[in-house]
């Protein structure tokens, strides 16, 4: 088995395409080669990795194994997208951002910084397909140094604030303030982030080490 790249891809020095990745599947209605596909340097993508051409991803990307990047994504700098996780198009990528396995966007906007656990979902579409989809709501978007837990569902059209954190299995249906604590179906407002504590008690408080790299 090997890699398969097609024309009009262009690699950064010292990126690794595994065996069995495909980088710039042209979309349909694409020749070979007509959109440009740009991964930047020091990346590794790993075997099962399928990117369309139209991508551009930034320096020290890393996928995981059976990853699919469609056309029109725009991916920063440090970011890495999981095994099985599925970017369909359309989606804006913040530097530092991880998409952990079996995630599913499109049409999102993730800022800098965000953690997607394992299996989150976002949706764009307010009900069944229709001819006028494009006029319908969109995608979410998470703003800056936003988490959100394993296995949460996020509506379209939602704002999850900077520094908020969205627990593990949540539905959110309506937008998230900053630096707020939700959970549920639907999502509520549980507490400030300022209010966690660090169970194991390794920093006086959640986050504290994400301060001091900002200083």
């Amino acid at each position: 088995m090997t890699e398969e790249i097609f024309p009009g891809v262009e690699l950064g020095e010292g990126t690794v395409v595994e065996p069995g990745a495909r980088i710039g599947v042209p979309p349909r209605g694409a020749a070979p080669g007509e959109l440009p596909t740009i991964i930047g340097p020091g990346s590794r993508i790993r075997s099962g990795t399928v990117i369309y051409a139209g991508a551009r991803i930034g320096a020290r990307f890393q996928s995981g194994h059976g990853a699919m990047i469609r056309e029109n994504n725009v991916i920063g700098d440090g970011c890495s997208v999981g095994t099985n996780a599925v970017l369909e198009p359309g989606n804006r990528i913040g530097d530092g951002t991880r998409v952990h396995s079996h995630c599913f966007l499109e049409n999102v906007t993730l800022g800098r910084r965000v953690f997607l656990g394992p299996g989150v979902v976002f949706t764009d579409d307010p009900h069944p397909p229709c001819p006028r989809y494009d006029e319908c709501v969109g995608g979410a978007t998470v703003e800056d140094d936003a988490s959100i837990g394993g296995n949460a569902t996020i509506l379209p059209g939602v704002r999850i604030g900077a520094r908020s954190l969205v627990g593990a299995g949540s539905v959110v249906t309506r937008d998230v303030a900053p630096d707020t604590v939700v959970a549920g179906s639907p999502a509520r407002e549980k507490r400030k982030t300022s209010e966690l504590v660090c169970a194991p008690g390794h920093f006086a408080k959640p986050y504290e080490w994400r301060e001091a790299l900002d200083s």
